[in-house]
Order: C-alpha cells, then structure tokens, then sequence
C-alpha cells in the first residue's frame, strides 16, 4: 500500500436500468465482486425452518 493513510474506496459493480428496474450487470460481475454463495440455499432453509411456528409443516424453497 502506497500510502497508509489514503482512504479506502470501493466501486459498486456496473448497473442496468434506471430507478425501479435498476439492477447489476450479471455479465459484468465476477468472483472478486463475491457473487458466490454455494452455501445459500441452504442458510436459506434454516432461516425459514427457525422462523416457522412449532408443529407447521416446511416451507419449499
């Protein structure tokens, strides 16, 4: 590092669209952007598992 000092910055990925319909370039992104989550599906199940009221049948992701 250059200067210790110098502030971090951070460049969010490139978008598409505008206001409502804005969202991420899927095709711009890549792994140092972190778009994997192999283990979401999954943290996702628990979630839904630990807010479910006692005795009620699972959710279907």
């Amino acid at each position: 590092m250059a200067d210790e000092k110098a502030p971090g910055t951070a460049t969010p990925p490139p978008t598409l669209g505008e206001g409502c319909t804005s969202r991420y370039d899927l095709d711009a992104l890549s792994e140092e952007d972190g778009t994997e989550f192999p283990g979401a599906a999954e943290l996702w199940r628990e979630l839904q598992d630990a807010d479910a009221p006692a005795g009620a049948p699972p959710k279907k992701p």
